[in-house]
């Protein structure tokens, strides 16, 4: 018997696919469910859509669940199931293509069954529907990473804000709010190349350029930040992606800036991780109607 009170969420990435059993009524990913496996995201449709169908088959192996939505990257017909990802040095293969369809006959189900969201869109679902954001009705959500995510949650509707490319400064909003900015920025102060967030992060108590960079990101976030919530008026900012987790290093700075402007609005980090996006993905089925591209 088909137990509908349990949905398959899964999120793919450029190099990888995670899955899991959400419980929609607890709102919690079932222990022992997670997995995670690697994608080569240059490969040929073929071995893409068998590593994500395997790695589905595997999350319900013991359990009678046809449900499953996936969070995908953009740009992507989600209603449709055709991915429209072209020139960003992944999933080239899959352009054009009825993923829907595709992946629905790997796993037997009808294509009815399955459902794409969009992946900034679901990371916030996620956080309203079992993590930080549980209980606001308007929101804004940034994934601070390799990338810039932004989206907007407001009146039941996660969405996509598609802010990563806004003209912000000398360039766009990505290229201030991103790994690459820190990494950069680091190699100008001191000739020195540093792999990523986590490695600058650590050198912070004994380099005082280190405090530096996080404090000038700091305002570049609250600058951002300012525009954004003057456009969406939300009552809390979420924050999530690797960035975040350094959150300690900028929170100062950054609360300083957009308080100034906004002192009643609140920041807060995310607390699910990745499984943000499974649990925002797979809610999809609680209420098929709160997730837009």
């Amino acid at each position: 018997m088909i137990n509908d009170s349990i949905a398959i969420g899964a999120d793919i990435g450029g190099t990888h696919i995670t899955a899991a059993l959400v419980d929609l009524k607890k709102k919690k990913i079932l222990p022992g469910t997670f997995i995670r496996e690697k994608v080569d995201s240059h490969g040929s449709q073929e071995q893409i859509m068998e590593v994500w169908s395997q790695a589905i088959l595997k999350v319900r192996q013991d359990f009678a669940v046809n449900k499953v939505s996936l969070a995908m990257p953009g740009p992507f017909d989600y209603e449709k199931g055709i991915c429209l990802i072209k020139d960003q040095n992944k999933y080239e293969n899959l352009y054009g293509l009825n993923i829907k369809e595709l992946l629905a006959a790997k796993l037997k189900n009808e294509p009815e069954d399955i459902s794409m969201v969009n992946d900034a869109a679901s990371f916030l679902q996620g956080e309203i529907f079992g993590g930080s954001a549980s209980g606001f009705k308007n929101v804004i959500g940034l994934t601070l990473g390799t990338g810039l995510g932004t989206c907007t949650y407001h009146n039941g509707k996660a969405s996509n804000a598609n802010l990563w490319q806004y003209p912000f400064k000398d360039g766009i909003a990505e290229d201030y709010l991103s790994t690459r900015w820190f990494t950069r920025r680091y190699h100008i102060l001191t000739g020195i190349n540093i792999n990523g967030v986590k490695e600058l992060a650590e050198l912070a108590g004994k380099d005082q350029r280190v405090k530096r960079i996080f404090n000038e990101f700091g305002n570049n976030l609250g600058d951002f930040l300012t525009e954004f919530v003057a456009l969406s008026h939300p009552e809390v900012v979420i924050l999530g992606g690797n960035i975040a987790k350094s959150f300690r290093l900028f929170k100062r700075t950054l609360l300083t800036n957009i308080q100034d402007k906004f002192p009643e609005i609140k920041i807060k980090i995310a607390v699910l991780g990745e499984e943000a996006a499974l649990m925002g993905a797979a809610s999809y089925w609680k209420d098929n109607t709160h997730l837009n591209n």
